[in-house]
Parts: structure tokens; sequence; C-alpha cells
């Protein structure tokens, strides 16, 4: 088996309207498709980044929490390659998004972060890594 990369990571959303601005107005991604599917009370929201990865943003009716502090077994976040993680702080900032302090990645030299989107999913931002010598 040859593995490409992520086709697209699922996020089931406690507030629709709310996590998809997050996602579409702060976070920036384009919408590729959205569906409302009757049958099980459910929008389907196809979000994509800039290099074709897709995140699905679902909303049900009444889902559970999500586990996430203390950490918990199963996916930990989802991490996002950011060009200039300065330049994005300073837009999460206009939209009240609080972030952790920033750290270097002491193997790659990358400088990352983690906020959280409206439901506390993790989601790290990453800087480039920069060039060790």
């Amino acid at each position: 088996m040859q593995l490409d990369g992520i086709h697209h990571v699922a996020i089931i959303a406690s507030d629709y309207a709310r996590s998809r601005r997050f996602y579409t107005e702060v976070l920036g991604l384009t919408v590729v498709n959205e569906v409302f599917r009757a049958e099980r009370q459910s929008y389907k929201l196809d979000l994509q980044l800039p290099d074709g990865t897709q995140i699905e943003l679902f909303s049900f009716p009444s889902p559970p929490a999500r586990a996430s502090y203390p950490e918990a077994c199963g996916l930990r976040h989802l991490a996002l390659r950011v060009a200039d993680l300065d330049a994005s702080l300073k837009v999460l900032a206009l939209h009240d998004v609080v972030e952790e302090p920033a750290r270097t990645d002491p193997f790659t030299g990358a400088r990352f972060t983690f906020i959280a989107d409206p439901d506390g999913l993790p989601i790290e931002l990453v800087g480039p890594a920069e060039r060790r010598d």
C-alpha cells in the first residue's frame, strides 16, 4: 500500500452555525459543498485547505461531548500548517481566539501553538521549520 496523504478529517459540531463560522471566517477554509441530510437531521459541510485536504463538518442532534482534557485515548488534535505563525496569531486575536504560549519543537525547530475550536477541539498551528545547521 502507498498512502499519498490525508484526504479529510471529520468533525462533529455541537453548534453547527458557530463552528461553520469559525472554520470559514476565522480559519478561512473554503466551502466546497454543503448539504442538509433530512433523514439524519444533519448538516454536512465540506471545507478545503489550500493543499486540497478537506475537513468535513457535521451536525447531529445531541452529540455526546468529546473527552479532551485530560487527554483521552484516540485522536489527539488537528494540526494545520501556517506560513507565518505570528501573522496567524494576530488574525486569530482579531476574532478573540486565545492561543497557548508558542513553543519551539526541539527536533524540527518549528514554532507551534494550540488553539481550540468552538467545541474545545485542540487545533495545533505549526509554522515553518527553522533551518538547523
